[in-house]
């Protein structure tokens, strides 16, 4: 039976592994080992392993790393606590393979402790690029400690591949995050607002809003345009939820905490949603405002119109969904939400393809999972593209 650890550290890369974790977990074949770490463990964002545990998915291990603190030093000296989390969970439970996703700082530290330990590495999401956020360096490293590669697009592959990685361990799968999409019952509005106290009869608005982490001086500047010019549409509900545990989020969480107080029945302010309802909320929404990746993957699936605010997300593949505002000033975000709300932006987003993919990458990538050989995969051959020109 080949066990399969697959490591999650944020209700964000949660979500978009949730239907490879149920695979695994569903497969006689297969033994699931959950290793659970980071927010997810964490009070302040949630303590999310308890919707995990709630999901009827056994967590094999803990890793504790999270400081209480989003300063520099702080994210890093994190990082050598999940090496050092992450080496004993791999001693303990001894895979046959790592699941990982992404390209945050925890998941840098789970792919390093794998190398020592000669455990092969899965990786989604490699290959894509967020050049305004050190994730960006993360991303391509845990490309070169990974043995497998599952890239959202062809793009993204051919980028993979151009790191030297061997064409027959690349695989284009599509985003695991939009399967759930369609394999979910999503909620209506109106039972949506009664379980989440927000009113049924007002537009709403998705504001989630990350630190670029290459420009974290910004950070509360960037913030405060962004809520000034939320101020411009009282006819809409705005939904924030939480940003990530990067440099600088807790002034983001402050900020936002402080908005939703003074605004009353205006604004909300969510922790985490739980995957279910966070897709539930943007089925229902009318637009969403900020930086995350959730308004370049999964948005067009909904046809939501998306105000993408400064260089976050520079370098990824966008639908025509989202509208750029790079500067982040509060008359360009006024603008582009103004536009985003139009019934015409709205009707020619009907029949959009999303370029993530059409909601089966998990059947295709525990297909891999289940019969790749592993025998051999731990030495890299750097594949020069030149050599298929020849």
């Amino acid at each position: 039976m080949r066990k399969i650890a697959v490591i999650t550290g944020t209700r964000a890369d949660y979500g978009h592994l949730y239907q490879i974790i149920k695979g695994i977990h569903d497969d006689p074949e297969l033994e699931l080992q959950l290793i659970v770490s980071s927010m997810h463990l964490s009070p302040e964002f949630g303590m999310t392993v308890k919707a995990i545990e709630k999901d009827g998915f056994p967590v094999a291990e803990r890793v504790e790393m999270l400081l209480s603190s989003d300063t520099d030093e702080g994210v890093s000296i994190s990082m050598g606590l999940g090496a050092i989390g992450f080496a004993k969970a791999y001693s303990r439970l001894r895979p046959d393979i790592i699941v990982i996703l992404g390209d945050r700082f925890e998941i840098h530290a789970a792919a390093s402790a794998a190398a020592p330990f000669r455990i092969p590495v899965a990786h989604i999401h490699g290959g894509e690029s967020t050049e305004g956020v050190i994730d960006e360096l993360f991303r391509h490293s845990i490309t070169k400690l990974s043995h497998l590669h599952f890239a959202a697009t062809q793009v993204y592959a051919d980028r993979i591949r151009q790191m030297g990685e061997k064409p027959e361990n690349i695989f284009v799968t599509g985003a695991p995050g939009l399967d759930s999409i369609i394999n979910l019952t999503l909620l209506s509005k109106d039972a949506l607002a009664g379980e989440l106290g927000i009113p049924s009869d007002m537009n709403w608005g998705v504001v989630t809003f990350h630190p670029a982490t290459l420009e974290t001086e910004n950070t509360e500047s960037s913030l405060k345009e962004i809520l000034r010019a939320l101020d411009s549409f009282p006819q809409v509900h705005w939904v924030f939820t939480f940003p990530n545990a990067d440099t600088s989020g807790r002034t983001i969480i402050a900020h936002i905490k402080a908005y939703a107080a003074e605004k009353g029945k205006q604004a909300s302010v969510f922790i985490s949603l739980g995957q279910p309802r966070y897709l539930s909320v943007l089925k229902a929404a009318a637009v969403m405002v900020g930086n995350s990746s959730s308004g370049i993957i999964e948005a067009p699936s909904f046809e939501l119109p998306v105000v993408n605010i400064g260089s976050r997300q520079e370098g990824r593949i966008r639908a025509k969904n989202v509208i750029d505002v790079p500067e982040g000033g509060r008359a360009a975000i006024i603008v582009a939400i103004r536009k985003a709300l139009s019934r015409e932006f709205r009707d020619t987003l009907k029949g959009l393809e999303n370029p993530y993919g059409d909601g089966t990458a998990s059947s295709r990538i525990l297909q891999v999972l289940k019969s790749a050989p592993l025998s051999g995969i731990m030495k890299k051959h750097f594949h020069d593209i030149k050599q298929d020109n020849i």
